[in-house]
């Protein structure tokens, strides 16, 4: 990913923060018949040694999952909030419009799992994650397991240890705090969700400008 200095993040706090809240990623892998590309749930587990565990499932129709069984190198992509940035928001305005935003990007080779039971437990451990915390009366525990053993046979689980974790988050911070002052307002001040997470993000960089 082509990151200039300025907007290179590395701290893997903020890197793990950012997957797990944008969870939702896109498993991109090469094989003969070129680029796949499927987008996936994400789990994510801290290791001592190396950047993090990222573990997914899949359909086995998924013609993605050959590529993966064949073990080659893949790439996930976590999207963060982006937003279009006009210069009208800058007090110095002799320059062009750009576009704010976050994305992180793991690189590793993945390992997939076809047995029952450690796919149930991928499956347990995302309906925790996703669906528990809205507090229906879906239980998946509840359901006979003789019902749901053909639907773990035709999918996979993908563990990938991440050997490269990079952090793009372009904020303008190229641009001088006044400027960076007014894209926070306009942002807010139109309202649009994803822009308002955007201009968080801003106000949470540049504290940390200043703090350091």
């Amino acid at each position: 990913m082509y990151t200039p200095k300025p907007h290179i993040e590395n701290d893997l706090a903020t890197l793990h923060a950012g997957i797990r809240a944008w969870s939702f990623g896109t498993l991109i892998t090469v094989g003969p018949s070129g680029a796949s590309a499927t987008h996936l749930p994400f789990l994510l587990d801290a290791q001592d040694d190396g950047p993090g565990l990222l573990t997914t499932h899949l359909s086995k129709k998924n013609p993605q999952f050959d590529e993966l069984r064949a073990g080659a190198e893949v790439l996930a992509i976590f999207q963060g909030p982006h937003a279009f940035v006009t210069p009208s928001w800058y007090v110095k305005q002799s320059t062009f419009p750009t576009w704010n935003y976050t994305a992180i990007h793991a690189r590793g080779t993945p390992r997939v799992i076809e047995e029952r039971m450690a796919i149930h437990a991928v499956l347990r451990r995302t309906v925790a994650l996703y669906d528990t915390p809205l507090g229906g009366n879906w239980d998946f525990d509840a359901m006979p397991f003789d019902f749901v053993a053909p639907r773990l046979d035709m999918i996979a689980a993908v563990e990938i240890p991440v050997r490269v974790l990079e952090g793009k988050f372009k904020l303008n911070q190229d641009r001088s705090e006044e400027d960076r002052k007014g894209v926070i307002a306009a942002l807010e001040r139109l309202g649009e969700p994803q822009g308002v997470a955007v201009a968080g993000l801003m106000r949470q960089q540049m504290a940390l400008t200043v703090a350091g």
